[in-house]
């Protein structure tokens, strides 16, 4: 008691010290220089062409970014153009990812926000829509003020499908990122061990399993040790239940068959994943240390110093995790299934899409000026030099009207520099899908390799769930449901897998899911979806 008591007391003096620091940085539209830092004149807003104003004016903005990536994003020739061409000054507050979790619970406690809030890392659903008061409603800004957004939404109607609230209004501003693949995971495997072992890739689950017994049984490695663990993960990923048509791409444990919304840790096809699973563990082809690893543990198997010790996984690409072993690893399509099909993970409209990228909110003086800055960023241009660096810094742009990357400064990773010369995954951005032909990107690493072997894969991409959007309701009940729900799921399929029974246990199992609300659960799910799919 005095212990707890000591933490709310100290909770609170911090918030009182927090709470008017933060007020002072993030009230109204400050201005510094001569600049405005009220409302703008009628006669000084241009509603079309540039300048936006005539007489510069600052906006706050406030941005979270990972860990201690600072603000060197700002220094984006684009941006620094964007400023001169609009009269448009940001004042810049990049928050980090490490405490801001803290700040943000201050900052909506005391009432007050920034003018704009950039990037969906800053601000959740379940944020926006039990805070609406705080943000406005972007319909008519994007009607009379962004053009650009608007040709944007026409063209690529899941723009503002992703972005509608369940009340039929737009908060928050979407993004279509440039060169997305379809595919999330795909299959890995260790194409040396095939080779020493004669074998070819798998097709089948039936081709898995002769696979992954001989890695375990002949010593692919040739290290004379029985250290070679055929497959390894943390936990069991939906990714390798992908042959039974089990995907799970936004991790709600929903997926869609024949066009409705389905709970898959109930399905026939779930069971018959377990059971197959369950097999190959009893057979010692998954890590007996599956389901007590966590990714540390997991990472230092796949990037094992002596000798390459895991045989299979799925990943984005083989050199995001196996290190120096990276050239004897190669991604291959998906397994077929019991039903003789492939399917992936991932979207068949591309894994493109993000909302609550911006959000203006009732503190902005001047709305019209943000909604028109905002939609600078939805030009193709503009786009890809807030997804990896400026033209001329770190795009090319060719005489042939294509684009392509340049090389990063030596000892600085591609993904290191684009985030240091970039937004790269926040913010507004729209990179038009007849556009992406005119971008060339290296088949050998990062983002252009992954988009090669995309195309091993993303003719048998399932539809997925899709990230729909809540009620304040339905916010308030899902914590509880999904709390119980999810650890009954996870505690079972890890008994299923390791000590068998699925056959036995199945009726009780589902009973006992029901019986915690597994029906409400569903009518949350599936309002939400009737509500996603009926946006026009």
């Amino acid at each position: 008691m005095v212990k707890n008591a000591k933490n709310r007391w100290v909770k609170m003096i911090t918030a009182m010290v927090l709470v008017p620091i933060l007020l002072t940085g993030m009230v109204g539209c400050s201005g510094s220089k001569g600049e405005n830092s009220g409302s703008v004149a009628s006669g000084d807003f241009n509603q079309e062409g540039l300048p936006i104003v005539n007489k510069p004016v600052t906006l706050k903005v406030l941005t979270v970014r990972w860990g201690s990536m600072g603000d060197t994003f700002t220094q984006n020739q684009w941006l620094k153009d964007l400023e001169k061409n609009t009269n448009v000054k940001i004042e810049w507050q990049v928050m980090s990812s490490n405490d801001w979790a803290e700040q943000k619970s201050i900052m909506l406690a005391s009432g007050t926000l920034p003018e704009v809030i950039l990037g969906d890392q800053s601000f959740s659903d379940s944020d926006i829509v039990n805070n609406l008061s705080y943000f406005r409603p972007l319909d008519d800004y994007i009607d009379k003020y962004m053009p650009n957004l608007k040709a944007a939404m026409q063209e690529t109607p899941e723009m503002k499908q992703i972005s509608t609230f369940p009340d039929g209004k737009i908060y928050s501003l979407p993004a279509r990122l440039p060169s997305r693949p379809i595919t999330a995971q795909q299959p890995v495997i260790n194409k040396a061990w095939l080779d020493k072992l004669g074998l070819k890739a798998p097709e089948t689950i039936d081709d898995l399993y002769n696979v992954l017994k001989a890695f375990k049984e002949q010593d692919p490695n040739g290290n004379g040790k029985k250290d070679e663990i055929p497959y390894s993960e943390v936990g069991l990923s939906m990714d390798f239940l992908n042959p039974f048509g089990i995907t799970d791409l936004n991790a709600t444990s929903m997926m869609i068959k024949d066009g409705q919304p389905v709970y898959f840790p109930t399905s026939e096809e779930y069971k018959a994943g377990l059971e197959w699973v369950h097999k190959l563990y009893s057979e010692g082809l998954i890590d007996k240390e599956l389901f007590t690893q966590d990714s540390t543990m997991a990472s230092a198997k796949h990037q094992n110093p002596d000798a390459p010790i895991i045989g299979f996984s799925n990943q984005w690409t083989p050199d995001a995790v196996f290190g120096k072993w990276s050239d004897q690893y190669e991604t291959i399509p998906a397994i077929a299934g019991p039903d003789g099909k492939q399917y992936s993970t991932g979207d068949p409209s591309g894994l493109s899409y993000r909302r609550n990228e911006l959000l203006i909110t009732k503190f902005c003086k001047n709305p019209e000026v943000a909604a028109r800055w905002a939609d600078q960023f939805y030009t193709n241009e503009a786009s890809i030099q807030n997804f990896w660096g400026a033209i001329g810094t770190v795009i090319k742009k060719n005489d042939d009207g294509t684009y392509s990357l340049m090389d990063p400064p030596a000892g600085t990773s591609a993904d290191a520099w684009y985030w240091e010369q970039s937004l790269r995954d926040f913010g507004p951005k729209y990179a038009s899908p007849s556009f992406e032909k005119n971008f060339a990107l290296s088949p050998k690493t990062g983002d252009g390799l992954k988009l090669q072997l995309d195309k091993l894969g993303n003719e048998y991409v399932a539809t997925p769930f899709p990230n729909v959007m809540y009620t304040s309701d339905e916010f308030q009940e899902l914590p509880t449901l999904t709390t119980d729900i999810d650890t009954y799921v996870n505690t079972m399929r890890a008994q299923f897998i390791t000590k068998g029974g699925i056959n036995e246990g199945w009726d009780t199992y589902v009973k006992k899911l029901n019986d915690m609300g597994l029906d409400k659960l569903l009518k949350i799910r599936t309002d939400a979806y009737n509500r996603y799919t009926s946006v026009k």
